[in-house]
This record gives C-alpha cells, sequence and structure tokens, in this order.
C-alpha cells in the first residue's frame, strides 16, 4: 500500500525581516553572516500565535478536500516546542477552529526540531495499521521562535508552520515505507528551559548534529543496502536550522562516503541539496517544521519530470533524535506544492524597520507565558491582516484562548 503526504500547506506569517539589516544594526560581523546563506526572516505579529500559526497553514489544505473527505481526517497531531500550556495541547484549538470531526484522535508532540518527523511517523504507522482504511491524518508542525538579540542566532530564528495532509493517496510525496533508520542519544545541545529563553551551545548542536547524520544514514543502509550517499537520492532535504549548517553537513557526508573533490561537493551541493534552502533562507528555522520548509524548497525548485525521483530527507532534534528516511516525488508533487502559491506568499509580507521589529519583540514580552488575561496590543499591525480570512489572537480570558478571523 502507498502511504505519505498528500497535500502540503506552509504559513509563512505577514512580517519579514531582512536579515542582512538586522546584522548591521546588531555589530554582527557581516562576513560571518554570509555563511548562513539566509536572505530573510519571518517575524510574528502581536496577534499571532502558534495556535493561529497551524491553522492558517492547514486550513488551504482542508478547504480543498470534499466534505467526505475532510471527515476522513480521523488523527490531528501538533508537533510544537512552542506550546502555550503545559496541560491543554494546541491541537484541541486547532482541532475546532478547522471545524474537524469530533470522532478525531487529536494530541501534541514535543521533540524540539524532531517533533514533526515523529508526528509524521506516528500518521504513516496509523494508514499503515489498516485499522480505518481510507482514512487521513493531519499533521502540523508550528513554532516561533524567542529571539535571543545580539547574538549570532538571533538572524535566523524565525516563525511558520507547515501542515502534511497524510494519507493513502499521495501525490506530493511517497514515504518509502521501512527504509528509514534512526539515532538519538542524552545531550544538552539546546534547549527551552523557561518559556522565555532559548539556549545552548552552539558548538555543541553542530557535532551533533553532524553525527546525527552520519549515523542515522548508515542506520538507513542498514534497511536498504543499496544505499549510496552521493548517487542513490535525486535530492535531499535536511533540517535547517540555517542554510550553512546544511551545506556543512552535506560536505561533511560527501567526504566521508564518497570521497570527492571539493569541486565535485560544490556541484553536487547545487544540483541536489540547495534547492532546499528556497524558503529556509526566506523564513528562518522553524524548528519543528524546517525540515518540511525544506522539502517543500525542494518540491518547488526541483526537475521531476519523468519518472519519480527520490528524496532524502534528514530530521534532527536536540536533546537528541535523528532519522533519515525517503520518499518519492513526481511532477504531480510539484504541481501540488507550486498550487498553494508560497512564493507569493511570502513576497507579500510587510518588510519590517529594525524599529518595527524591536516593538514587536516588547510586545510580545508583555504577553508571557501562562496570562491569565490579556489583550494584544499593536493595533497598527493588523492592517497587515484584516480582511485575509486569517486566524489571530483576539484575547485571553481566565487563561482561555479565544480566536477570531481577519
Amino acid at each position: 500500500m502507498r502511504v505519505g503526504i498528500e497535500d502540503l500547506g506552509v504559513y509563512g506569517g505577514r512580517a519579514s525581516l531582512d536579515v542582512n539589516e538586522l546584522a548591521a544594526a546588531r555589530g554582527l560581523d557581516v562576513e560571518r553572516m554570509q555563511n548562513l546563506l539566509m536572505r530573510e526572516k519571518t517575524v510574528a505579529l502581536p496577534f499571532e500565535d502558534p495556535v493561529s500559526f497551524a491553522v492558517n497553514a492547514a486550513k488551504p489544505v482542508v478547504d480543498r478536500l470534499a466534505p467526505a473527505d475532510r471527515d476522513r481526517i480521523e488523527q490531528l497531531i501538533v508537533a510544537t516546542e512552542s506550546g502555550v500550556d503545559f496541560g491543554k495541547p494546541l491541537s484541541s484549538y486547532v482541532h475546532h477552529a478547522l471545524g474537524l470531526s469530533r470522532n478525531c484522535r487529536t494530541f501534541e508532540v514535543k521533540h524540539a526540531c524532531y517533533a514533526g518527523t515523529a508526528a509524521l511517523q506516528s500518521a504513516l504507522a496509523f494508514s499503515h495499521s489498516g485499522l480505518s482504511p481510507g482514512a487521513k491524518s493531519l499533521v502540523i508542525t508550528t513554532d516561533a521562535a524567542r529571539p535571543i538579540p545580539n547574538t549570532y542566532a538571533e538572524p535566523s530564528q524565525g516563525a511558520a508552520a507547515v501542515a502534511l495532509l497524510v494519507g493513502e493517496s499521495p501525490r506530493v510525496l511517497e514515504i518509502e515505507k521501512g527504509r528509514s533508520g534512526c539515532y538519538g542519544f542524552e545531550v544538552m545541545d539546546s534547549c527551552r528551559p523557561t518559556p522565555e529563553i532559548e539556549t545552548g551551545d552552539a558548538d555543541l548542536s553542530l557535532l551533533t548534529y553532524l553525527e546525527c547524520i552520519e549515523n542515522s544514514f548508515l542506520a538507513y543502509q542498514k534497511k536498504a543496502p543499496e544505499a549510496r550517499f552521493g548517487t542513490f537520492f535525486d535530492y535531499l532535504a535536511f533540517h535547517t536550522p540555517f542554510g550553512g549548517m546544511a551545506k556543512g553537513a552535506h560536505r561533511t557526508m560527501m567526504r566521508k562516503f564518497e570521497r570527492v573533490a571539493p569541486a565535485v561537493v560544490e556541484e553536487d551541493f547545487r544540483r541536489r541539496l540547495e534547492p532546499s534552502l528556497r524558503y529556509c533562507a526566506r523564513v528562518g528555522n522553524v524548528y519543528s517544521g524546517t525540515v518540511f520548509l525544506a522539502l517543500a524548497g525542494v518540491l518547488e525548485s526541483g526537475s521531476f519530470d519523468g519518472a519519480a525521483k527520490r528524496v532524502g530527507i534528514f530530521s534532527y532534534g536536540s536533546g537528541c533524535c535523528s532519522e533519515f528516511y525517503s520518499g518519492l516525488a513526481t511532477s504531480e508533487s510539484q504541481r501540488a506544492v507550486a498550487a498553494h502559491g508560497l512564493t507569493a506568499q511570502l513576497d507579500a509580507r510587510h518588510r519590517l524597520s529594525m524599529d518595527e521589529y524591536d516593538r514587536l519583540l516588547e510586545l510580545h514580552r508583555r504577553i508571557p507565558f501562562g496570562a491569565r488575561d490579556a489583550d494584544p496590543e499593536g493595533a497598527d499591525f493588523k492592517r497587515h491582516v484584516e480582511g485575509r480570512g486569517l486566524l489571530v489572537l483576539h484575547r485571553i480570558r481566565d487563561y482561555h484562548r479565544e480566536y477570531r478571523w481577519s
């Protein structure tokens, strides 16, 4: 039975910041910034949160379904490390806003940036189980960074959500059953010890990422002995905290497994991995969904004429767990993703000035985690959402988050 991603939707926000302007304002080294391979990042507006991002990514996917197919969504899984409550899951708000059937399993998953893949694998297992033939799962990854000012992490910290409809008609990507390798161990490379703090050891995180991509690929190879890193995959999509990290991982893997000259490594990067940076370079690191943002870039930018092309996917989450798996894409995959108009969506974002950006950071701080009562401020930013049919946070009353359509 063929199982995989039937549709894919992305919500990349309504405001962005040029990362080079940010670097100049913060006094960051310009040459070092070039290694990030980034152009812009999405910044959440005061009335945007992980719930609104999730719904705005998923609604076009759900709206494209016939009523009978919508009723076959029997599982909703929301992956995030930006939760708004220690007990009540984001999925409960998302389920309500999307008007999904009440006969639907809903839950939230957390494992740093690996959570999206964990949610996807759970959805795939549900379809493969045959317990409810024809049923679909809706997997949504949604995260919003708490930017760390005056650090080299700040330019890469973004916000976005990616929605994946998973089922037995995988026109976007057929996930290859059984071709998957996991690798993980305990490490303190990156964490959010409080709702307001993102911290970690950047050097340790890079080393852990590299150890994980090598060993998860070796675990994959045990399932598919014919898989050579340099030739088995037509395209690659890696978890991309910033483009330079993905490029460095590709270089390491090519040197270790293919032992080819630097010029060959560079050409291979341009051909197989660079397409995955198309949207990551414009949105930033969106944690649980970054690997799927990379996948969207591959599907829109790659060449998919003729036979199905294999995409090698590497997912990594601090803490840590990683997985290397693969899927098959076709020209239909490309058409399905292109139909959502992600490039146009990102082009339409409001370009923030540094004064606006710093003000947004302050406005978000005024609604702390666990706020009992709050009203989002920043009325002057509402013009960027009004009349667009987007979900926004209306207010918080007695801890309950209330949303409205713009």
